[in-house]
């Protein structure tokens, strides 16, 4: 059994050239006791935005808070409080800050995508 909440949870600042203002909190995972999932939040701040990539794994989004751009396939689609997506394995895709105010989402993915 696990309970915290997100403010309690600790947060990572994400470096490398292709990621800008961007954190990272492990909310459920191995750790917590789900052993086939981990469940992150990501916030990005104003300007912030992941790397383009593609990975052979799926994730689901969860927008919490800000307004975002989920580049995916070719198109970008906007995102608010409230959105969801899934973004399938092999699939091009990048998320971007759009707003003033920080960006935060849920992304899930299976553990052994979780790096």
């Amino acid at each position: 059994m696990f309970v915290s909440h997100r403010n309690t949870i600790d947060k990572k600042r994400l470096e490398n050239p292709a990621i800008h203002n961007v954190t990272k909190q492990v909310l459920v995972g191995p750790d917590q006791g789900w052993k086939d999932y981990v469940m992150r939040m990501f916030t990005l701040e104003k300007g912030g935005y992941a790397p383009r990539h593609s990975h052979g794994w799926q994730h689901i989004l969860y927008i919490v808070e800000g307004h975002g751009t989920l580049f995916m396939d070719g198109k970008n689609h906007p995102l608010t409080p409230g959105s969801t997506a899934y973004v399938p394995g092999g699939i091009e895709h990048q998320l971007l800050n759009a707003g003033d105010e920080n960006f935060v989402f849920i992304c899930i993915v299976p553990e052994y995508g979780d790096k």
